[in-house]
């Protein structure tokens, strides 16, 4: 299994990727927008996409989506295809779309909208966190992108405030100064560790 970044030779894969996401939605019964090959095209060669490959044939995707002049990125229309699942690669996919977003969009805040407890659970362990719409883009664009969702009335009937998906984001900041006092808590940690050692081997010399 290769997972790799998406560029126009990729593009041969478009049809299935979008198919693979439509029938995905009605299977699960949940919110997932539909998606064009031409968007997805687009995607790829900008070299805003990973796709997972076994050999020629297709297992995997997701791409990147810049809102708000940049502010905002989102890891967009995760899927794994059928004969795929079950093995962990989402996680994956995940994975390498997230890291590829940090080095792309090194100051953007990485922002996630879903009702699946899975890419809740993955996002999670990424660093993200549960936040309000409110916290989220404004780009009107994105939110229009809702509309092919089963559930737009409801994000409609509350004005952009909430729907049936949760809101989750990872702002590099926040998870710098996070990094930043968990270093200094370990270090303080292990200096104490270091004087009670010490302290122990001066009274056992004293004896």
């Amino acid at each position: 299994m290769e997972i790799v970044i998406a560029n126009k030779s990729h593009i041969i894969y478009a049809d299935i990727i979008c198919k693979t996401i439509e029938e995905a939605a009605q299977v699960r019964g949940t919110g997932i927008a539909k998606r064009q090959p031409e968007y997805v095209i687009s995607k790829m060669e900008n070299g805003n996409a990973v796709i997972a490959l076994d050999g020629d044939a297709f297992a995997g995707f997701c791409y990147i989506e810049a809102w708000s002049h940049g502010k905002f990125v989102a890891n967009s229309g995760l899927i794994v295809h059928p004969n795929y699942r079950n093995q962990g690669l989402a996680k994956k996919i995940k994975k390498v779309i997230f890291e590829h977003s940090r080095t792309k969009f090194p100051d953007s805040k990485v922002f996630s909208i879903t009702t699946g407890l899975a890419v809740m659970k993955m996002n999670s362990e990424l660093g993200y966190k549960p936040v309000t719409f409110s916290e989220l883009t404004d780009d009107q664009t994105f939110w229009n992108g809702c509309q092919t969702c089963k559930n737009y009335d409801v994000l409609q009937r509350t004005n952009q405030s909430m729907c049936l998906c949760t809101g989750m984001l990872y702002d590099p900041l926040k998870a710098k100064e996070i990094n930043t006092k968990e270093k200094d808590i370990d270090k303080k940690v292990w200096t104490r560790l270091k004087n009670i050692k010490q302290s122990m081997f001066l009274k056992k010399d004293k004896k």
